[in-house]
């Protein structure tokens, strides 16, 4: 249904108020009019009645009954009116129109017999002598004589056509409806500029209306100060509220982008749900964990999102739940276990029902991953350092026991003694070097300059020098004189000594070791330093090269710990190049060798 504007409404209401004022007032001042006009007529038939009174009492007492029919006749004529006399018989003794001997007897005749009664009589309808609509007063003659006065009265009755007073009546009426017509045509006017005055502010305020329903709070156009004073006063009360909704919209949006923020940079997973248990907000962490789009995501259900039994169990706790739910779970990704902590509570609306849950899930597998290694570093030392002590304690409880006769025996096991010494002491200053590394990395204390790598290399084969001559090794170098990186010379140094000492207890007698320092162009990135460092020896399993950079970790624990190995110098190793923002590399295969590489960051000297 289309709607018509308000000035639609207004308007032909006041133009029918108006007219139909006009139309009463026509109808009641044309009834006053009739009844004015009528009794006017009838007040001056009434006084033309008493005038002729007297001459027509003379003429009946003297009975000339001819000269009384030729003065009704004289006087009705020069006065437009007819006259008639009637006895108090009825029977018409004079009439000014007609033959008086034609006419019926008018005792019947409702203003005569008023008349007859002694009072004036009179009567508005239609005449059967003449065939018209006449008006008639009818007066009573004075009595002829004082003793009759008893007796019926003699008439006199004047009378007029109605049509003279429809005429003029219809003349009146059709002036006051012309006048009407033009009061109306100029009432338009007026009651469209009242209807425009009305409408306008509460159009202005309709406008306004839709223009915060676009959620445009800007100032509105000023309302009409012509409009009244309700409409003002709702008009201000709508720039009051509107003024309102701009400052509860702006912090809407402001808590709206804080918690989008909020929850883009938050590390754990956020998932909003309602109570069908479909998503409705989800945060680039859930999304990145759970492997799915933002876009995608909004409106499913969790079963299909999570599809894991144990979760969906625990959406169902929480929507169920008053209290906060939590508990810890595994998921299965692409083969790899995760661990994940679920925290999970219920949502309320203003009224204290149940609009749905928020879910966060914190992927913890990186700390029970930890948890695991501190467990094994913690198994790993206690072990590594339990052997050397164990070999000391025995010793030394079995000197005390066998006494000091046999010194051979003796000094055999002082020997023993003094060489589980040296490997717990290595073992506890490689523990004591790699910590300080890592104190250097937490506080960054490291600050590489640009060093010669030649220097470097060579500095590291001469400390690693006698180790090869007692295997008849040879370590081959192939460096450019003139390269230059940003590294910690005394780190890189170790590093390198590290991988060195490996290269050569792992190698064959009368072999070789290799290394080699160049610059590789990386996709993407800058030119990296590579300082390789490969041996030609009994290599390492492939299994073992996942872990192989682990604290302690020994791919073949028999020989290492023959070799005198604390299973410590890789980890160093590591260290060292996280510590200059690189990474390290290995590959090798039994029986074939194995090559370390380390990749830093290049600067070019100026």
């Amino acid at each position: 249904m289309q709607h018509k504007k308000l000035v639609w409404h207004i308007f032909p209401a006041n133009l029918l108020v108006t007219v139909g004022s006009l139309l009463a007032i026509l109808w009641y001042s044309s009834s006053a009019l009739e009844q004015f006009y009528t009794h006017w007529i009838t007040t001056a038939l009434e006084d033309r009645a008493y005038l002729v009174e007297e001459q027509v009492s003379n003429l009946l007492a003297s009975d000339k009954r001819v000269e009384l029919n030729a003065l009704c006749r004289r006087i009705g004529r020069k006065s437009s009116t007819r006259i008639t006399v009637i006895d108090p018989s009825g029977t018409v003794i004079a009439d000014s129109d007609e033959n008086p001997a034609k006419l019926a007897d008018h005792s019947n005749r409702p203003e005569i017999k008023t008349a007859m009664t002694g009072q004036t009589g009179t009567n508005l309808r239609f005449s059967a002598s003449i065939g018209v609509k006449m008006l008639y007063v009818a007066i009573p003659l004075t009595p002829l004589s004082p003793h009759k006065e008893k007796e019926k009265f003699h008439v006199l009755r004047m009378s007029v056509p109605a049509s003279a007073i429809d005429q003029t009546l219809q003349s009146l009426r059709t002036n006051v409806a012309i006048f009407g017509i033009i009061v109306a045509l100029f009432a338009i006017l007026p009651a469209i500029i009242v209807s425009r005055r009305i409408s306008k502010p509460l159009e202005e305020m309709t406008k306004r209306a839709e223009q915060l329903a676009r959620e445009d709070f800007s100032p509105s156009p000023v309302i009409s100060s012509h409009c009244s004073l309700e409409v003002g006063t709702l008009a201000a009360a709508m720039d009051s509220m509107a003024q309102k909704l701009q400052e509860r919209f702006d912090t809407i949006v402001r808590q709206r982008n804080e918690l989008q923020t909020i929850l883009a940079s938050m590390a754990d997973a956020i998932l909003v749900i309602d109570n069908k248990k479909h998503v409705t907000t989800i945060n680039t962490s859930a999304a990145r964990l759970l492997e799915i789009k933002q876009e995608k995501a909004i409106g499913r259900s969790t079963q299909e999102i999570l599809r894991n039994i144990d979760m969906e169990r625990l959406v169902d706790m929480t929507l169920a739940s008053n209290a906060a739910v939590a508990d810890e779970i595994m998921l299965n990704k692409a083969g790899k276990k995760l661990f994940l902590q679920y925290s999970g509570v219920r949502l309320q609306d203003g009224s204290g029902h149940s609009s749905g849950a928020v879910v966060a899930l914190n992927d913890v597998t990186h700390i029970r991953r930890l948890e695991n290694v501190r467990r094994e570093f913690v198994a790993n030392v206690s072990h590594e350092l339990m052997t050397p002590l164990t070999s000391i304690k025995g010793y030394t409880e079995t000197i005390l026991d066998s006494g000091q006769d046999d010194k051979e025996q003796t000094e055999k096991f002082l020997h023993i003694i003094i060489r589980q010494s040296d490997r717990l002491q290595a073992i506890v200053n490689d523990l004591l070097e790699l910590s300080r590394i890592e104190k250097e990395i937490e506080y960054s204390e490291i600050h590489p300059q640009p060093t010669n790598v030649r220097g470097i290399l060579n500095e590291s084969i001469q400390v690693c020098s006698l180790k090869a001559e007692e295997k008849d090794m040879t370590i081959q170098l192939d460096c450019p004189t003139d390269l230059i990186a940003a590294m910690d010379a005394q780190l890189m140094e170790q590093a390198v000594v590290n991988l060195l000492v490996n290269a050569i207890k792992y190698s064959h007698p009368s072999g070789r070791v290799d290394i080699k320092a160049e610059l590789r162009p990386q996709p993407n990135k800058e030119e990296m330093l590579a300082i390789t460092v490969q041996d030609f020896g009994v290599g390492i399993g492939q299994e073992h090269l996942p872990r192989l950079f682990e604290r302690f970790y020994r791919s073949d624990k028999d020989r290492s710990r023959k070799l005198g190995g604390t299973g410590l110098g890789l980890a160093i190793v590591k260290h060292i190049v996280q510590a200059h923002n690189g990474t390290v590399e290995v590959e090798s295969e039994i029986g074939q060798g194995t090559i370390f590489t380390l990749l830093i960051p290049h600067l070019a000297s100026e």
